[in-house]
């Protein structure tokens, strides 16, 4: 956090990269966003050794003299002045359906996107005491964390995820807010009743998931622990920043919802045609809002794809709306199979297969199939490395979904391929396939 505040003090853009890559994957990402200086940690000086990096002069490693260092630095006199719209950050978007892209997130989007975060989630002041578990490579994760310290308040920022310490943290520092993605609640809750009571905080009144669907029997089982005040489903992008909200009293009331348009937010569904969608009807999400991003970084062209002709962005999810006007995001575009003529969007199982008794985790995607064109397959986590068959899935799931939704395959595997920022890598699945 040090670094990224100091170097826009000093008007320069920093790209952060998650630091579990490859390391090709690393220097695909500092040579296409032409990095000068490359600050790593002592662990990832080693793995970064050999690499050969093309612009980068100076790689500096941080270690436990990193304190020292800021207690010896010096103030530094003519600073530039920032505009609005010079660029503060470089995420490089997840890659979850293609290539990464390096996206231009300009101060104006960040800052104006701080104060509706402190409208909407109630818990930014300079008495509020946040924790931060997400990886702050990701657009969310550096959102979250550096909003309790843009408001003055404390952030309790954690370099691993240790479920245990996660909930005894919440406890012992008195947290009135937090942040984390599907995965961690996952691994929270497994934690199992009586620890969680036991270090249940009076103090909490903020629980913020964001980055991929919470499926409604975790949300269910978080309500129940800590109460139905607290939690909210946000929907994003790098390149859009919060889209949607989804409040506590809706968790229960609205399925599979990721809620309302986050506050100075626009959200249209639009479908093939480009006219917008009739309620429950499902199309392509438009948002229009003041934390939209610059562009992509040296990509103009998929600059241009991603926004319409009146500017409004997309990031090709397909949603629709209720008759309420609460947004249900349905799947990623790319990822909807057609069999047999029929669209069907995987997540709709995937939620269905989170309620089996026996499954910890599950993806679905689409294969090629001589029959229908594309059918459907299943990766499962089960419980203590269970067996489940094909038959006795699509058993559980008859009278939930149609025949043709049904999985044709399933895959049993050890675990669920998913980037920092809890995102299911389906590039990956289709390469297991």
């Amino acid at each position: 956090m040090e670094i990224i505040l100091g170097a826009s003090q000093a008007g320069i853009a920093m790209a952060t990269i998650n630091p579990k890559l490859s390391p090709v994957e690393i220097q695909l990402i500092c040579n296409d966003v032409e990095a000068k200086v490359l600050f790593v940690d002592q662990s990832s000086a080693e793995y970064l050794r050999d690499v050969h990096f093309e612009t980068i002069v100076r790689v500096i490693t941080i270690n436990n003299e990193l304190e020292e260092w800021i207690n010896l630095s010096k103030p530094i006199n003519n600073l530039p002045v920032i505009q609005e719209w010079d660029t503060f950050t470089i995420p490089y978007t997840s890659g979850t359906t293609g290539k990464p892209k390096g996206v231009l997130v300009p101060y104006r989007s960040r800052i104006l996107q701080l104060f509706g975060m402190a409208a909407e989630y109630g818990c930014y002041s300079p008495d509020d005491r946040f924790l931060a578990i997400a990886p702050m490579c990701h657009g969310a994760g550096m959102i979250f964390a550096l909003a309790p310290i843009f408001f003055g308040g404390f952030a309790e920022i954690k370099d691993e995820f240790d479920p245990e310490d996660i909930v005894t943290t919440l406890k012992k520092e008195k947290i009135t807010g937090f942040f984390g993605v599907p995965t961690h609640f996952h691994g929270i809750l497994g934690l199992g009743n009586k620890l969680l009571e036991a270090n249940k905080p009076t103090s909490l009144k903020t629980i913020i998931s964001n980055a991929a669907a919470l499926p409604q029997t975790i949300k269910e089982k978080i309500v129940g622990i800590y109460g139905d005040t607290v939690l909210h489903e946000t929907y994003g992008s790098t390149e859009g920043g919060i889209i949607s909200n989804l409040r506590p009293a809706d968790q229960l009331r609205k399925l599979q919802c990721v809620g309302q348009p986050f506050p100075c937010t626009n959200i249209k569904v639009v479908n093939e045609s480009g006219h917008e969608c009739n309620p429950n009807e499902v199309g392509e999400i438009f948002s229009s809002s003041p934390y939209l991003f610059n562009g992509y970084w040296k990509r103009p062209k998929k600059t241009e794809e991603a926004l319409d002709s009146d500017g409004w962005l997309t990031v090709g999810d397909l949603a629709k709306k209720d008759d309420e006007g609460y947004l249900y995001i349905v799947d990623r575009k790319k990822d909807m199979v057609i069999s047999g003529g029929i669209n069907i969007y995987p997540r709709e199982i995937e939620e269905i297969l989170f309620q089996h008794p026996d499954v910890i985790d599950a993806a679905v995607i689409g294969v090629p199939d001589e029959k229908w064109g594309e059918a459907l397959k299943a990766f499962l986590v089960t419980k203590d490395d269970g067996e489940l068959s094909v038959d006795a899935i699509n058993q559980f799931c008859k009278g939930k979904i149609a025949k043709i939704k049904m999985p044709r395959k399933v895959s049993l595997i050890d675990a669920i391929p998913r980037n920092a920022g809890g995102k299911v890598l389906k590039t990956t699945l289709r390469k297991l396939d």
